[in-house]
């Protein structure tokens, strides 16, 4: 489907004041620092450089929107999780993602990028109990996951999706590798299924 395709560059945002008032949709892309949020991106949207990626993690540090048609915006957040951020931007940061996640009208959806090889981290938990009272659907993307053999990509898949089933009602998980490409389809379908919904009040 290539839900992503034609994404293209829109605004930074450092401050909730600056937010655009486009009247759309967005659906947002999050993960702790090195999971691979910037290759997922870049991977949904086939494009080398959409997205920042960088061997330094935490080179993301703003709300960065991208458009891509029909009033349709693809945000990346900050990664979290990352100890060598000075603490006053780490501050910074959460209270940006917290409300940004918490009262973003527009917002349809979360996207979370979890490393296959290390699900679930407190943060990540953290990041899910933020959200959750908004009642927006999240979509876990398990990333790397070319690095795991079958028998422990399922066997991850299975554990993941049965702990967010008891805590996390409103997200849905898969297997994804933006080496392989694999997992591409499934998540435009997750996703693309959200800008047909309503946006609940």
């Amino acid at each position: 489907m290539a839900l992503f395709r034609q994404a293209k560059f829109f605004t930074t945002v450092n401050h909730l004041r600056d937010l655009p008032l486009h009247g759309g949709k967005e659906v947002a892309f999050v993960g702790r620092s090195n999971a691979g949020k910037s290759s997922a991106i870049n991977t949904l949207a086939d494009h080398t450089r959409l997205a920042y990626t960088s061997k330094t993690p935490g080179r993301t540090q703003h709300l960065n929107f991208f458009e891509f048609g029909d009033g349709r915006f693809l945000v990346d957040l900050p990664g979290y999780g990352y100890a060598k951020v000075p603490p006053d931007v780490q501050a910074h940061w959460e209270h940006l993602l917290s409300r940004y996640l918490q009262t973003r009208e527009y917002l349809c959806g979360l996207v979370v990028i979890m490393d296959a090889r290390h699900p679930l981290t407190e943060r990540d938990r953290g990041m899910l109990d933020w959200f959750a009272p908004t009642g927006k659907p999240v979509h876990v993307l398990l990333t790397k996951s070319d690095k795991l053999s079958r028998q422990e990509s399922t066997l991850t898949l299975r554990q993941v999706k049965a702990e967010l089933a008891e805590r996390y009602p409103n997200c849905t998980v898969q297997l994804f590798s933006s080496l392989k490409k694999l997992g591409v389809d499934e998540a435009d379908a997750v996703i693309g299924s959200w800008f047909e919904e309503e946006v609940p009040a």
